[in-house]
């Protein structure tokens, strides 16, 4: 494997650091505040091209893979985790549902736009009584003439309010749920019978909306069935594998922003005479944040090069999610810990950050369920 990042890569980082500095940062606390990510912003993401990175060229995108896409979350990251998520709900969920899984004539209609931001995507799985069971949908499609007729309802639905494509997974056949009972549906909002949610109040990514999605009758055209009926759990499955290593990239970008912080601010605040940097308890926490952010990128980016390269990446992925996950909010609470008093104060962005961790562990597929995964792969397949 190579792990040393093209140039293109290189040039990404470079662009969307540059656009965190000066456009994200300095409106980071107001967007939380606000629980709104400003229209203007969004429309520069959108002319720097960052809703198409992990997108084939042939459909407008980058084409910088897997690898170009962590490399985006990553940096996003270290701004705001809401804007990172609202891109990353966008290009890693559903636009990448029709990347992998779209006939020629889907792509064709869809992903141009898409990858150009001229509409966006989400990626409706979830519903109230199927999240970590999420073979256990309620949603019903049924085929009436040349269209489906999809009822149900949908939650933690990320980007609902703002999209316009949504790829929704309904229950053709509940008896065989994962296998041959679930198909995938490419639904645009303006199809009848969807309707979208108020917006919720979370604990964090509070800029990052996630409603509830109702469909009531809602007709969808045969030729808008993504994938083959009956299976689209696998369609599900693999998507997710690309929204959990991107995850893990952003879980780097956010825990290195933290460190940077905790490093200058120990450097400059000083007890007993001395700078605190020079306490060995603040040295020992330094330490653990650098060693944690080394794995996390070692194995992130690995399994990025790996999915680029064709291979299955299923128990790389569910590893990557829950490791990453678990350590960045390690890293989060040792911030807060060597700034004391102030880290704990809205003044600075590390309570943000702390908020909006929290739920890394559960979206995405809960850590719980990633280990599941995990085991099973390992009694399938040994270690190696």
């Amino acid at each position: 494997m190579d792990f040393i990042f093209k140039e293109e890569h290189k040039m990404l980082r470079e662009m969307v650091r540059e656009f965190v500095d000066k456009e994200i940062k300095p409106i980071a606390r107001k967007i939380d505040d606000d629980m709104k990510i400003p229209p203007e912003l969004l429309q520069k993401a959108k002319e720097l091209g960052l809703f198409g990175v992990a997108l084939p060229q042939e459909y407008g995108g980058a084409g910088m893979g897997e690898v170009g896409y962590c490399v985006l979350l990553e940096e996003l990251s270290h701004g705001c985790n809401s804007f990172a998520g609202v891109i990353g709900a966008h290009q890693g969920l559903g636009s990448m549902a029709i990347n992998i899984a779209g006939t020629k004539q889907q792509k064709d209609k869809y992903l141009p736009i898409l990858s150009a931001g001229e509409k966006m995507a989400c990626y409706a799985l979830s519903e109230p009584n199927a999240g970590s069971d999420a073979q256990n949908l309620q949603t019903t499609a049924e085929k009436k003439g040349d269209r489906w007729i999809l009822n149900g309802q949908k939650v933690w639905i990320t980007n609902a309010d703002l999209a316009d494509i949504l790829i929704v997974y309904a229950a053709n056949d509940k008896n065989l749920k994962a296998y041959g009972g679930i198909t995938a549906f490419i639904v645009e909002k303006g199809f009848k019978g969807v309707k979208i949610g108020s917006n919720d109040d979370k604990m964090g990514l509070k800029a990052m909306h996630s409603p509830e999605v109702f469909l009531e009758d809602c007709e969808v055209p045969d030729e808008n069935v993504l994938g083959n009926v009956g299976e689209g759990f696998k369609v599900a499955m693999y998507t997710l594998n690309v929204g959990r290593i991107s995850l893990g990239a952003a879980c780097i970008g956010t825990s290195k922003e933290v460190t940077d912080l905790s490093i200058k601010y120990s450097q400059q605040r000083v007890t007993f005479n001395t700078p605190i940097i020079n306490h060995q308890a603040i040295q020992f926490m330094l330490a653990e944040m650098a060693s944690l952010i080394y794995i996390m990128e070692s194995i992130v980016y690995r399994t990025a090069y790996m999915f680029d390269h064709e291979q299955k990446v299923h128990r790389e992925a569910a590893i990557v999610k829950s490791y990453c996950t678990e350590a960045v909010s390690k890293v989060i609470d040792h911030a807060i810990q060597i700034h004391g008093g102030m880290g704990y104060m809205k003044e600075l962005p590390l309570e943000r950050f702390y908020r909006d961790a929290r739920v890394n562990r559960i979206f995405e597929g809960t850590n719980e369920i990633q280990k599941i995964l995990i085991a099973r792969d390992l009694a399938k397949k040994g270690c190696y």
